[in-house]
């Protein structure tokens, strides 16, 4: 009897526990979660919606900069659809998303619609987030904060995108890691640009 419970109480959670730690430190781990939160994107389950649920205007007082440390005011995108999503190289599930917002920056009308691909690492993480973007061959927008963020852009997770209309108002915001190349949200993207 004390050798049942041994095992089911001490042994098998400790057996479990080295597996994963084994699975950890060889970076098996990471993999698993990122093909896990991949299919997730690619199953439809968490597909973006679509539909406006906010109307509140955005703050366009900050300054980005790109991968190159050219600085943009964000007003000067003021007037067309903005595609924002705050991301980070650490961030499993922003990863996960990512190719399938790039699919999506390639098929849509760039001159109608900006794609802002803000990562929330640090200065010092710059060339990593180069070497990230380079090694998928990713060509959308990257930038990095220049200073101060609007107080919208403080949120709590990532990913978070926001999609800006041509008015200046937050059309939508989505929390958390969604699928966006689908066809109903290249239409409203489009839809919002054409208004």
């Amino acid at each position: 009897m004390l050798n049942k419970t041994f095992m089911r109480t001490i042994l098998r959670p400790l057996a479990w526990g080295m597996v994963v730690f084994i699975l950890y430190l060889s970076g098996a781990l990471q993999q698993l979660a990122s093909f896990a939160q991949t299919a997730v994107i690619h199953s439809g389950l968490v597909n973006a919606s679509a539909k406006t649920n906010n109307k509140t205007p955005f703050d366009f007082n900050f300054t980005v900069k790109d991968l190159s440390g050219k600085r943009m005011e964000f007003k000067d995108l003021q007037g067309k659809v903005i595609f924002l999503n705050l991301w980070a190289t650490w961030c499993g599930p922003c990863r996960s998303e990512m190719a399938a917002i790039h699919q999506l920056y390639e098929n849509i009308d760039k001159e109608k619609i900006a794609f802002v691909m803000l990562s929330l690492d640090r200065d010092e993480h710059l060339e990593k987030v180069k070497s990230y973007i380079t090694s998928r061959s990713f060509t959308f927008p990257v930038y990095m904060p220049s200073g101060y963020l609007a107080d919208q852009l403080q949120v709590p997770s990532i990913p978070t995108t926001f999609v800006i209309n041509k008015e200046g108002l937050i059309d939508l915001k989505e929390v958390g890691m969604k699928n966006y190349n689908t066809p109903k949200f290249k239409k409203y993207l489009e839809e919002l640009a054409t208004r």
